[in-house]
């Protein structure tokens, strides 16, 4: 969540049992720079940093974290056209993921062919074959689901045959307030990537339902915002 997550909010959601967290999403690259600023400019929380100033900002954001919880494991969800700045992004020394957002669907995003158009990239393959080759850490790639015009199961074979160590799914099913599970079935059964399952996550019992999926992990963004979560993320 764009705006949202950055560490001060991520200290305070740890001790609800969260082993791994993400600051983000970042643009990186001067292209989704300029589109973060216009977003801010329309009155939407987000990001924005200058091209030289992001990526050390998001290293004493990871330092925030990991000098009060050391055992925890950071990720940073960041944007950019070119794989070079995110390559760079994952030398951070104590980054543990960096995570390529090709989830994002504010227009003034998608507009530069990043975001979920990025799924259109006919060299998305090569594109994070490339971040996965020079990366310092490990890769993760979210996606939405039911992107129109894209298969969601052969996108997430291409991010597995990419070399990605995990694949960040929102399992968006735009005709109901709930995750698309049989998709979510179809790509962990058709895989062997890390899947992490997103989506309406607001009980222990859609938690119980993703795993059921055959997910690796699960995240909640939305449903930690007020702070009131009535389960511990401990106890799966």
């Amino acid at each position: 969540m764009a705006g949202i997550t950055d560490a001060e909010f991520l200290n305070k959601v740890i001790p609800y049992g969260f082993d791994v967290v993400t600051l983000g999403g970042y643009s990186l690259d001067e292209k989704t720079i300029e589109a973060s600023r216009k977003i801010i400019e329309r009155g939407r929380k987000e990001f924005h940093f200058e091209i030289d100033e992001v990526i050390p900002h998001i290293e004493s954001e990871v330092n925030l974290i990991k000098n009060k919880y050391p055992d925890i494991r950071v990720s940073a969800n960041v944007r950019s056209t070119v794989p070079e700045p995110i390559i760079e992004a994952s030398k951070i020394e104590k980054l543990d993921i960096i995570e390529i957002n090709c989830h994002c669907r504010q227009d003034e995003i998608t507009a530069i062919g990043c975001g979920q158009e990025m799924l259109k990239r006919p060299d998305l393959s090569d594109y994070i074959s490339q971040i996965v080759d020079g990366a310092e850490s490990e890769v993760s790639v979210k996606i939405r689901a039911n992107v129109e015009g894209i298969d969601t199961l052969d996108i997430a074979h291409k991010i597995e045959d990419a070399g990605a160590d995990y694949l960040h799914l929102d399992a968006m099913d735009p005709n109901v307030f709930d995750a698309d599970w049989k998709l979510l079935r179809n790509v962990c059964g058709n895989t062997d990537i890390k899947v992490i399952g997103n989506n309406s996550i607001d009980s222990a019992e859609k938690i119980q339902k993703m795993y059921d999926c055959g997910v690796y992990g699960f995240s909640i963004a939305r449903g930690v915002i007020s702070g009131n979560l009535n389960f511990n993320i401990a106890d799966f």
